[in-house]
């Protein structure tokens, strides 16, 4: 979940040494523990206690300074995405999809191309008012999906530091 331009003036500039010091090693290492408390974990506890340590989250972390969401993976570009970015971009649905998409083994439209055509030098989205519904919802550290979809939470935290902060800090409240 990117936030707007402005709203990053606001966060820190870097990342909180204790916590995020060698999170690529530790968040691998963590695995099989993420799995269990995920799968083990009292749900309503959870999910009551994310909206608080999201926010702390994206206050400790620049999305700006990583991007690697965006650099690494494409999201799913739903009928609708792709229906309101080739309109914000004033290209045909078919142009559009013919210029930047192509179909996975899932079926799914995502980019054909890392890292995003779409993300800027400067870490920016060009497209970020129009984006794919999963770049405004992602990391989704502050719904269910952590819970439903362990193993797609699994993955995002080897690449996403606040998805292992947000792990990490749930873990700590046990």
């Amino acid at each position: 979940m990117w936030k707007k331009r402005g709203d990053f003036s606001k966060l820190t500039s870097k990342m909180s040494k204790d916590i995020l010091h060698n999170w690529e090693k530790k968040s691998a290492e963590n695995q099989k523990q993420y799995k269990q408390f995920l799968t083990k974990a009292d749900k309503n506890k959870v999910l009551k206690a994310l909206p608080e340590i999201h926010e702390k989250a994206f206050e400790k972390i620049d999305c700006l300074k990583c991007a690697a969401c965006c650099k690494n993976y494409s999201p799913r570009f739903k009928t609708p995405d792709i229906k309101r970015i080739s309109k914000h971009l004033g290209l045909k649905e078919g142009v559009f999809i013919e210029k930047y998409l192509k179909l996975d083994e899932e079926g799914d439209y995502v980019v054909h191309s890392k890292p995003c055509p779409f993300l800027g030098s400067d870490n920016y989205c060009s497209i970020y008012e129009e984006r794919p519904s999963d770049c405004a919802r992602f990391p989704y550290t502050d719904e269910d999906v952590m819970l439903k979809r362990v193993p797609l939470t699994l993955k995002n935290a080897t690449f996403c530091p606040i998805v292992y902060f947000v792990l990490e800090e749930l873990m700590k409240k046990g």
